[in-house]
This record gives structure tokens, sequence and C-alpha cells, in this order.
């Protein structure tokens, strides 16, 4: 045996060891679970969810812009008020009353309160196929708070707060978790194939239709019809209105995009981006649509449509921002522009105030969104959907109004002549946003 056999020999002896431990190593891997689709869809959870929890400040921006000054404090404690009981009701009853698991594909089981995760969870006790609990429960809590959001606006100005916010607690504590396991919790509607991606219908129209109902009870505000006139009631601050519409605008990528519900994939980041990308086109495309129809239709351009335009085009993206292509998304968003600039106008021949336009935004945005999601996703029908936003209309609407009607005839929910003309920040709350400015 020659010296360069010998040293080869030795060689291997020495290497024999290391072999045996990364062979080891490998099969220790192998056997792991993976980890990475757990962690990753996890963070998408709270990336997203902390994005929606933005859109609240977007609301309440929006709201206090379009208001007039004597009503901007009532519209930001009611804004914050809402968001905060959605949080607790949605812990209480509405998380696994919406997510029941097994049930009847109609309503689930009242009273399971929600339970997170124990600390220093380990991955070998973890459920790795999905997400944290936690960060679940948090992201879908924002979206019950967006619906509770879009009511705020449509009634300013004439509502009392505490009537409101008895309301809030069965939205969000009831009437959206039972609707909304219909769909997302693998309800009727889940099962004959309807399609609602991020929630055009699921949110926003439930939203829509539960403002429409308040605000036909309720009623318009003091002057707002007379003698066959639509008197215009301008906002006090339309520099907050287009900041909120902005925050909004940001939020939406966390609400699209985090409904996408997975991000362990290449496949699923990718898609991720792509739905950043189809979101933000809508959005665009409904504020130049209403950019261009104002100028056309009035002579001059209307910055209050401008800012609704691009959220109607935002809405009506929601129910599908994944399969249509740049230009589909455009079309998409540009049609729901052209909506709200022709429904705020229809429900003034209705008499039906409303302040912020949230029902022509929301409601029939989001029905027209939930419709164009035949023209791209070949696994739904026209009769699916139409079912889907009858079936969310009849029961939300109805449901509103009942619980509208009993609060009107047990506490009230409407302030006084006098309170409304003084304004709602100082008859209610005792305080004004604006208190060195004239009130308007």
């Amino acid at each position: 045996m020659n010296f360069a056999t010998k040293l080869g020999l030795a060689a291997a002896l020495v290497a024999l060891p290391s072999l045996g431990m990364a062979q080891e190593t490998e099969a220790a891997a192998e056997a792991a679970p993976d980890i990475m689709p757990y962690i990753m869809t996890t963070l998408l959870f709270l990336i997203g969810g902390f994005l929606v929890f933005w859109m609240a400040a977007g609301f309440a921006m929006l709201e206090a812009g379009l208001v007039r000054s004597k009503n901007v404090t009532m519209q930001l404690t009611k804004n914050i008020a809402l968001f905060s009981i959605a949080g607790i009701m949605y812990w209480l009853v509405g998380f696994n009353l919406m997510y029941p698991g097994d049930f009847n594909g109609y309503i689930g089981s009242f009273f399971s309160i929600t339970q997170l995760e124990p600390v220093g969870l380990d991955a070998a006790d973890a459920d790795l196929g999905y997400a944290s609990v936690a960060s679940d429960f948090f992201f879908q809590l924002m979206f019950v708070a967006a619906t509770a959001s879009i009511v705020s606006g449509a009634l300013a100005e004439r509502i009392k707060l505490w009537p409101f916010l008895a309301f809030v607690v069965v939205l969000t504590g009831f009437m959206y978790p039972i609707s909304g396991s219909w769909q997302w919790g693998g309800g009727f509607l889940s099962e004959m194939g309807f399609s609602d991606f991020a929630g055009s219908t699921v949110v926003h129209s439930v939203g829509g239709w539960a403002a429409l109902a308040g605000a036909i009870v309720l009623g318009p505000r003091l002057g707002k019809y007379k003698d066959g006139r639509v008197n215009p009631m301008p906002g006090s601050n339309l520099a907050l209105a287009t900041l909120g519409t902005f925050i909004l605008w940001l939020g939406w990528f966390g609400f699209n995009g985090g409904s996408q519900l997975a991000a362990g994939t290449v496949g699923d980041i990718t898609d991720v981006g792509r739905i950043f990308a189809n979101t933000n086109m809508a959005a665009s495309a409904g504020a130049v649509a209403a950019l261009i129809l104002t100028q056309l239709t009035y002579g001059k351009v209307d910055l209050t449509m401008v800012l609704n335009g691009a959220l109607a085009g935002l809405v009506s993206i929601t129910a599908e921002p994944l399969a249509p292509t740049l230009f589909g998304s455009l079309w998409i968003g540009a049609v729901g522009g052209v909506i709200v600039v022709y429904a705020v106008p229809l429900l003034d021949k209705l008499k039906i105030d409303d302040v912020v336009g949230a029902i022509p935004v929301h409601l029939f945005a989001g029905i027209w969104g939930t419709l164009a999601v035949v023209f791209y996703n070949g696994d739904t029908s026209l009769t699916t959907q139409v079912t889907g936003i009858v079936a969310y209309g009849v029961f939300t609407f109805v449901v509103a109004l009942v619980v509208w009607f009993i609060l009107k005839l047990t506490i009230g929910i409407r302030v006084s002549e006098e309170a409304e003309i003084t304004g709602l920040d100082t008859s209610e709350l005792g305080m004004e946003a604006y208190p060195d400015f004239t009130k308007g």
C-alpha cells in the first residue's frame, strides 16, 4: 500500500463520524415539522391587522372632515368608542360565532369566549397548518370594526351617542358575525360557491345596509331637504377628509392583502403582491373616474366626490382583488367611481341623508364589486353572487331596521332640534373640537 492510499484511508476514517452526524442532522431536519408557513402566515395576519387598524384613524379623519365643525368631537368620540366596543364584543361573542367550525351553516353557538394559545407555545403543540389563533383573531377583529365605522359616518350630526353605541354592540357582537359565518365560516353561502375574497359584501355592504336602515329611521338633518331643494351642508375640513382617504387607502392593502390568508409559499406571497397592485389600481381608477365625471357633469371638480370615488374603487375590487389583470382592476374601480357620482344625488332625491356618502361607497359599490367577481373568477356564477347579495341585504337590513326601531321607541335615537342646531359637540358632550372658531 503506497503512501497516497494510506493517506486517503486515514482521511476517510477521520471523516466517518462527521458524515454520520451530517446524515443524522439531515434525517432530523426531514422529520421536523415545517414551521415557516405558520410563521409567515401569522406575520401576514399581524401586519395586515395593524394596517386595517389604521383604517380606524382613516374613518375618524374622513368623518371629522366631512361633518360641520359643531359635530366633529362627536364623530371622533363615536369612532374610538365603536372600535373599542367591537374589540370587546368580538372577543366575548363574535369570533367564535363567526368561525364556529362544524355548524348548521346558518348560525353558530352564542357566548363562546375566544381563547388564545398559552404563553411560549412549542412547535410540537401548535397547529402548524394555519396561523396562530391570536393573530387570526386580531386580523378578523379589524374587519368588524370597519363595518361599524361605515354606519357612524352615514348617521352623523343628528344621532344620540348612547343609542348609536347600543346598536354597535348588536352589530359587532351578533349581526356581523352571524352573516359573516355564512361565507367565511364555511356556512351555506360558501358551500353554494358564493365568492367574496375580502368583503365587498361581507363587510362593506353589511355596513351599508345597516347605515341605510338607520338613515331611514333617523330621518334627514334639519334643513337638508326644504321646499323641494337639496341644501348643501359643507364639511368643516377637507384637508382632514383627504388625509382620512389616504389613510384608508393605505389600510386597504392590509384589508385585501391579508385576506390571502397564507404567506408560506412563493405562490402565496407573490399573490399578495398582485393583490396590492390591483387594489391600488382600482382606487386610482375610481378617483380619476369621479374627477372626470364631476367636471363633465357639474362644470367643476368636486373633491368630496373624488375622495369617495377612490374609496368606491377600493370597495369594488375587494370582492376579487387577486384574479383580475391590472386593466381589469382599472375598469372595475372606475365603475365604482361612476356609481358614487350618480348614487349620491339619487339618495338626495329619495331624501335619504347620508352625511359622508357611506351608502353609495360601501353598499352600492359593494354590490357592484360582488357582481364583478364573475368576470374573472370562473369558480362562481352570477346566480350565486346575486343570492349572496340578497341574503346579506335582507338579513342585515331587516334586523338593523328592527333594532333601530326598538331603540327609537324605547330610549330615542335622535337629538332634539335645539341640540342639533347647537351642535352635538356642545349638547351631547359639552366640548368643542374648534373652540376658538365660529361654529359652522
